[in-house]
């Protein structure tokens, strides 16, 4: 394992193990709202602490991007950090969330690991060098046609501008996949897909720090990323579209017909 990544998967477990402590008292959480629907709680900061404490600690000239405490230093590798993707779960008690940590070395992204402290699954990434679950090797999966695919979603949830294109979209998936799951983190959506689980997913608005490590697994497990246009802004515009090849390209022809100017 890259000692990098050895380093990202240490502060991934810290951050789960304040998690899990979390989950006994969930009524005793103080938790605020950063906008519509968009919730954070002190678990979410002190994981997110834990998590830059532990890599600064080991690269203190790194920079670092994160969900809760945005951007600080400056340097050619930078830390993308979620703490608790899918906190809207973990307050309702819904097991489906996780902790997700990218590095970008010069802007590409090389290192990933998004750890589910629920199942204890650890999914890891280095460029070149394969996905992994637990130390077992990754592929995406093997279905060749759509009408055969599980596909991954996320609704709109905070910004509803692309409501309308979304449902169109959730409409004709509906139709021509064998179903649709929303499960509520995207982080695990992708890890998912990167593991077979998934055959792809899609979806509208996300931020970096959502989508950065499970990108990096799904193309290390053979799946190719983009955004709607098919083009390579995805981290920057937030519009996602993943899956293993063959159902990748379906997928991407599938929601052609329904974007907006806003949306390609």
């Amino acid at each position: 394992m890259h000692p990098m990544l050895t380093i990202a998967v240490k502060a991934a477990r810290r951050a789960g193990g304040v998690i899990n402590r979390a989950t006994r008292d969930l009524d005793s959480l103080t938790v605020t709202s950063k906008n519509h629907n968009d919730f954070v709680s002190e678990v979410d900061q002190a994981a997110e602490a834990a998590i830059i404490e532990t890599l600064l600690q080991a690269y203190p000239k790194h920079a670092i991007l994160a969900e809760e405490s945005g951007a600080q230093g400056e340097s050619e590798y930078e830390w993308i950090i979620d703490p608790l993707d899918g906190t809207t779960n973990f307050l309702h008690g819904f097991p489906q969330y996780a902790v997700s940590i990218a590095l970008a070395h010069k802007g590409v992204l090389s290192q990933a690991v998004i750890y589910d402290p629920n199942r204890n699954d650890l999914f890891t990434a280095s460029r070149g060098g394969g996905a992994f679950l637990n130390e077992r090797r990754l592929r995406v999966s093997k279905r060749k046609q759509l009408d055969e695919a599980l596909i991954g979603t996320g609704f709109p949830f905070r910004d509803f501008t692309h409501l309308d294109p979304y449902m169109a979209m959730l409409r004709d998936m509906l139709q021509k996949t064998a179903g649709v799951r929303r499960p509520g983190s995207a982080a695990l959506d992708l890890a998912y897909t990167a593991a077979g689980r998934l055959d792809g997913f899609w979806e509208i608005g996300l931020s970096k720090w959502d989508i950065a490590a499970g990108c990096l697994l799904v193309q290390e497990a053979g799946g190719l990323v983009s955004d709607f246009s098919g083009n390579e802004n995805h981290l920057d515009s937030g519009n996602i579209v993943a899956g293993s090849p063959r159902i990748f390209h379906q997928l991407l022809q599938a929601l052609t017909p329904h974007l907006t100017p806003t949306l390609k």
